[in-house]
């Protein structure tokens, strides 16, 4: 192992939920909590609300639920309307820069230490473009000690309302970022166990989080895909000149969606590659690699070309809807070789990863970090690591979920920091002293 200091400017901007109103948003009729600034625990037997909660939150990040795609359904059973209202706080260290670069030593194996290198200059160079485009992802920064409210009310059969600070957002994209936010949980393993959507998915997640022009791309792009698709599916022959436009835009928009999607993957590996090493005391390897239609050149040929086909298909075959990610354990694909734990081991270290690579990026904000049910086929050696690795001053605010009382215990012993601890019933909610 070679030990390589990286320098980051480090912004020291913390993200805290510090309290959350909650009526009729699946089992959880009515909850009003207020959280520690660093560890909350939630503990109850399985289906009494623990993951709506964190659902809860994550809806309050992304404006929308991290398991149903469809808003109405997360309505109580029987009830005709939800609400949720977070009162989020950001604190800030040094007046949001510190005088010096802070020294982050990363361990790194030898071929892993030049990726990392450009990971460094690329935070760097990213540090000093967001001290004057503050209001590129999240809108307008708020000052040291300010109060975010953020607001989501949904009828049946009407539109959801999204406000902050009272003020309702006119395109729901402009939220995005500005709660930066990591969830972990069992539905993670459709990552490994998915199709390439799943995959797609999680980096347009990581990378929409800071980088508002890649998400504004990623929307058109959807766009001229469902158009050209829908020509496509036509019985009589499509107009050749409006398939030209939607493959123009297609290509206009795909290009920088694949070179932003390959500089994540080349930054993101050695970083997810050492969390990996870290929580498997370098019992394997692991390796990820990006696959695109980009990779071939120009989009624009690469989707005329398959113009013929595609009409006979009904549905576009080329462009970046058709990325992905090959995970592997060693040198062979994790999906047909890894056991449950390595699985678990392989996707932590995936969301860790992807929690350090948003600290430093963006307007380099500590995310939140939401933590479901980790520990489930973990073995106690690989448990211990990951307690470890979150009871560092890297991380921020944790909400963890468990049915063992004891793995909670062991996390509280270990970390020795301020915590809250609430007990899970039948969709109630209640601090437990």
């Amino acid at each position: 192992m070679w030990i390589v200091s990286l320098l980051f400017p480090i912004f020291a901007h913390r993200m805290n939920l510090k309290k959350i109103s909650i009526i009729n948003y699946k089992n959880i009729t009515e909850a009003e909590l207020s959280f520690s600034p660093k560890v909350n625990c939630f503990i109850g037997h399985n289906g009494e609300g623990k993951t709506n909660l964190l659902d809860a939150i994550y809806f309050l990040s992304f404006c929308k639920s991290s398991t149903n795609p469809i808003d109405s359904q997360c309505i109580k059973h029987n009830e005709e309307f939800m609400m949720l209202q977070g009162v989020f706080g950001q604190q800030t260290t040094d007046n949001g820069q510190q005088t010096a670069s802070q020294q982050v030593k990363i361990g790194l194996r030898r071929e892993q230490s030049q990726a990392c290198l450009n990971y460094a200059e690329t935070m760097a160079n990213l540090g000093e473009a967001n001290k004057s485009t503050s209001q590129q992802v999240g809108g307008n920064s708020k000052s040291d000690g300010d109060s975010i409210e953020v607001y989501c009310g949904l009828k049946r059969g009407r539109k959801k309302s999204f406000k902050r600070d009272k003020k309702e957002y006119q395109r729901l994209a402009d939220h995005i970022g500005l709660i930066p936010l990591v969830m972990v949980s069992p539905a993670d393993q459709e990552l490994i166990l998915g199709g390439s959507e799943e995959r797609r998915r999680f980096m347009d997640v990581v990378i929409s989080q800071y980088d508002r022009v890649y998400l504004n791309n990623l929307m058109r792009y959807q766009k001229a895909l469902q158009q050209r698709n829908m020509l496509l599916k036509q019985e009589e022959e499509p107009d050749p000149e409006l398939l030209s436009l939607w493959e123009e835009m297609m290509a206009q928009t795909g290009e920088p969606i694949y070179q932003a999607r390959k500089a994540f993957v080349a930054q993101f590996i050695p970083i997810f590659q050492e969390y990996y090493a870290r929580i498997s005391q370098n019992r394997e390897t692991v390796s990820l690699r990006y696959i695109s239609h980009g990779d071939r050149g120009p989009m624009l040929p690469t989707i005329q070309n398959g113009r013929a086909k595609d009409r006979i298909m009904g549905f576009s075959l080329h462009g970046i809807h058709k990325d992905d990610l090959e995970m592997c354990l060693g040198d062979y694909p994790i999906k047909r070789e890894g056991s449950q734990g390595q699985n678990k081991t392989y996707l932590i270290a995936l969301k860790l990863a992807q929690f350090d690579f948003l600290k430093n990026t963006g307007n380099h904000t500590t995310p939140l970090l939401l933590l479901d049910d980790m520990f489930d086929k973990l073995d106690s050696t690989r448990v211990e690591q990951i307690v470890r690795l979150v009871a560092g001053d890297n991380f921020g605010q944790i909400f963890i979920t468990d049915t063992n009382r004891d793995h909670l215990d062991s996390i509280l012993q270990n970390l020795e920091q301020d915590h809250a601890l609430f007990l899970v019933e039948n969709g109630q909610i209640s601090p437990k002293l």
